[in-house]
């Protein structure tokens, strides 16, 4: 079982799709991650917004949609 998540003292990483005039931005937290196997996501802009809890294979599968033709 995942311990209980806390958005404010997690290591955030922001996609590297996002530009640096704060657009469209993704940020995840790989090191709650990769010990819990649920990917943290949020909106990078809303720090204090909500936090989306995916499965790595739902995360695996937004990563490849976002790489795909139909985003770019």
């Amino acid at each position: 079982m995942a311990s209980e998540f806390d958005p404010r003292i997690a290591v955030w990483v922001k996609s590297t799709h996002s530009g640096p005039d704060g657009g469209e931005c993704v940020e995840w937290a790989p090191s709650y991650a990769s010990v819990h196997g649920v990917v943290p996501v949020r909106d990078s802009k809303r720090s204090d917004g909500p936090v989306l809890m995916v499965s790595a294979a739902a995360f695996t599968g937004l990563v490849t949609i976002a790489r795909g033709p139909i985003c770019r």
